[in-house]
């Protein structure tokens, strides 16, 4: 598959330790950092403030030079030995490198190499800014013009201005044509103080073969040549015919687009028409964080040498990755009619991406937090990819198999081809400020395995699909039982608060309550004495699964009967989604029994019952081990308790709460807790109640009798309670005493 070579290549890179800025970088958040190399010289930036000149032959830092904001792009026009620097909200800066002062620079650090002592700061006087404009966020240099890009307030603006040399006063009429491009997003921050923009726009500048290309300029400097096929595919019939130089332009909304730079000159500062000077080639629908190019198909003489390091390659594929890995590649290929047409493929690469770099070879290299990879976008015989495909000959391979270098955080990078080895060079900045080298061996010969038969390849088919098949099986009912558990931590989380709510509440209005009211009610040809248990839910919660009303009737013995033991029922209500300001009613039967017995008094408790086991247990157990056998391996840890009990009330109903009076009839309702009946005398109800008619103690009860005085009662009745009793023709009661 495309990329087997550097992947195997991969193990034998050597890494090596140049030079250790001691400084903290600006990281994935703060300005990209960049570095360049020409010849012997390294050029650098770290995002912050510093640009750092390193020397390869001596092996030291021979400059460092301090801007006075931080620095966003910097390109070396090796030719007129001249950098060129973008500041944050200031301007570009022009710096002249002169071989006579770089020499004294070089050898005033040799002398102090032995003391290990710094390398001088240079401080960079405002005065260099050669170029002041606080809205500029890119930019390249040619030969004799400099094209920048301006963020306005509601669109990005391309502007052409004569090459600024370094020493130089800024010029107010250098400006030669101007275009805008798509809209912007507006940057944020104070007012008068914009805040720095996340993604910065790239620029990157591309000649056609038979133009006069600038020569000496250092890798990663955004200067392309591209064949005329592919050239003319891309950006028309007119800009091959003017040979004229195309602005690449990729923008944080994800927008790739071209602006023909001679046409792009227009009559004074009148700025172009966008319709007509620019073109939009594709949309990535993420931030573009590069552009660049590769030969994707090497003639056959180059194949036999290694191209000089000053000689301009002409590429044949277009590459642009985005941040988060979405990458394009675009080459020009013949159809089976024979017909010129492009071809683009779009590729899915691990992201987020820091940089990137193409080499010679045909390979890209990027890096991501966690990795540095390299693709191959050559076409390979393999057997995964055919020769052809989609009726286009010699065209791009329909995947891209990153492999890994072992090398990670590499926030910039440079290729470059090595001199004495013949192999790849990468110069990169790690993100703790280490200047490394990487030197791999991509030329070695990978053996490709043989060509898989369709029987062997329908067969490793059926086996990845029953694969496939037994993990979806697998993670659906992980996630059953994932589900389950989520859904005991949200009913475990609402016991919690329902808990906290009744035991911080013993006094009071509770959030959860629980009232007991006694009736007569005609049940079955006789009549009973019902207990109507109301729970009521004034609280946020909802009761659902694993919620249980508990009421326990506990009935005493007869006052004559010491030996006799009372009994005791409990009833268990299930509570099914009793929601905020619900009530849910219950209505038990106190007696009398089927001898006629009333055994009073009665003490009843209420309380709230939540099962552990039937909640958690349920979630933490497998359902059916014998389907799920590898949820047998899984740690059950079941709660030892049952449940958590939450007392509600507790009341005592005694007789005279169950006295009934004439002239209501049972089935009238009634709120109070003494419901009238059918007629009976309460004196007479009492007296029975205490010792039933006809019959004499026995046992301990006839001892108490016998040496005991005998008891007495007093019962006090309300005049309007008795004129109620005697209302129908009685108008004295013999026997009883009112009390008003």
């Amino acid at each position: 598959m495309a990329g087997a070579a550097a992947a195997a290549a991969a193990s034998a890179s050597r890494v090596h330790y140049l030079s250790d800025l001691c400084c903290p970088l600006g990281g994935r958040a703060g300005p990209k950092p960049h570095v360049l190399r020409h010849q012997a010289e390294v050029f650098l930036s770290t995002g912050r403030e510093f640009v750092y000149v390193y020397d390869r032959e001596g092996g030291v830092l021979t400059a460092v030079y301090q801007f006075p904001h931080q620095v966003w792009h910097l390109q070396l026009l090796a030719a007129r030995r001249a950098l060129y620097v973008l500041c944050a909200r200031t301007g570009i800066y022009c710096l002249s490198l002169d071989s006579r002062d770089r020499a004294e620079i070089q050898a005033s650090c040799e002398d102090r190499e032995d003391e290990a002592h710094p390398p001088p700061v240079i401080h960079v006087d405002p005065d260099a800014c050669v170029l002041p404009d606080a809205a500029l966020c890119a930019f390249t240099v040619l030969d004799d013009m400099l094209v920048t890009l301006v963020q306005g307030p509601t669109q990005w603006k391309m502007q052409l201005f004569e090459r600024p040399c370094p020493g130089e006063a800024p010029r107010p009429g250098g400006q030669i044509g101007e275009v805008e491009l798509s809209t912007c997003t507006p940057p944020g921050g104070v007012p008068g103080k914009p805040a720095a923009p996340c993604f910065l726009p790239v620029l990157c500048c591309t000649f056609p073969p038979d133009s006069r290309a600038p020569h000496g300029h250092p890798q990663g400097c955004g200067c392309l040549t591209l064949e005329e096929a592919l050239f003319g595919l891309l950006f028309g019939a007119d800009a091959t015919l003017m040979q004229s130089p195309v602005i690449l332009c990729g923008l944080p909304d994800g927008q790739l687009c071209c602006v023909v730079l001679k046409a792009l000159v227009t009559c004074g500062l009148a700025p172009g028409d966008p319709k007509v000077l620019v073109k939009i080639l594709h949309h990535l629908e993420e931030p573009v964080v590069f552009i660049g190019a590769v030969r994707a198909e090497p003639h056959a003489e180059e194949e036999q040498r290694e191209p000089l390091p000053e000689e301009n390659v002409h590429s044949d594929c277009l590459v642009a990755l985005g941040h988060q890995g979405r990458t394009l590649a675009i080459k020009a290929g013949w159809s089976e009619s024979g017909t010129l047409v492009p071809e683009l493929r779009e590729y899915c690469l691990p992201g987020p991406v820091l940089c990137a770099a193409c080499g010679r070879d045909g390979r890209m290299y990027h890096s991501t937090p966690s990795n540095l990879c390299v693709v191959d976008l050559t076409r390979r015989d393999t057997p995964w990819s055919p020769e052809k495909a989609d009726g286009a000959i010699g065209g791009l391979p329909s995947m891209l198999c990153p492999a890994s270098l072992n090398i990670c955080s590499v926030l910039t990078l440079t290729v470059s081809s090595g001199a004495s080895t013949g192999g790849t060079e990468l110069l990169a900045l790690s993100s703790k400020g280490r200047l490394i080298t990487c030197s791999l061996d991509l030329n070695s010969e990978v053996p490709v395995p043989p060509k898989m038969t369709m029987a062997n390849a329908g067969q490793k088919i059926k086996e990845l699909l029953l694969d496939i098949g037994d993990a979806s099986e697998r993670v659906s009912f992980l996630k059953k039982a994932v589900d389950q558990r989520n859904k005991a931590i949200t009913s475990l989380n609402e016991a919690m608060n329902v808990s906290c709510a009744l035991l911080s509440s013993q006094e009071g209005v509770r959030p959860i309550s629980c009232t007991i009211t006694t009736s007569w009610s005609r049940l079955e040809l006789r009549d009973m004495l019902m207990a109507t248990c109301t729970l009521e839910n004034s609280s946020s919660f909802s009761l659902d699964q694993g919620w249980t009303l508990c009421i326990q009737v506990l009935t005493s013995s007869s006052a004559l009967d010491l030996d006799g033991a009372g009994s005791t029922f409990t009833y268990t209500i299930p509570v099914d989604r009793l929601g905020p300001g619900s009530r849910r009613e219950v209505t038990l039967p106190l007696g009398p029994s089927e001898s006629g017995m009333l055994d009073l008094p009665v003490t009843m408790s209420c309380w709230l019952f939540y099962s552990l086991r039937e909640v958690v247990g349920g979630a933490l157990a497998p359902s059916d081990s014998l389907e799920v056998p590898y949820l047998e391996t899984l740690p059950l840890n079941l709660p030892k308790q049952e449940g958590v009990c939450l007392p509600l009330c507790k009341r005592t109903v005694d007789m005279l709460q169950c006295l009934r009076f004439p002239g209501v009839s049972s089935q009238q309702p009634a709120r109070a807790p003494c419901v009238p009946g059918p007629a009976c005398e309460p004196v007479e109800t009492f007296l029975k109640t205490c010792q039933t008619p006809g019959s004499e103690p026995a046992g301990a009860a006839s001892l108490r009798a016998k040496y005991l005085p005998p008891s007495t009662a007093s019962i006090r009745v309300s005049a309007v309670l008795l004129r109620t009793a005697l209302e129908g023709g009685h108008s004295e009661s013999p026997g009883v005493s009112e009390d008003p």
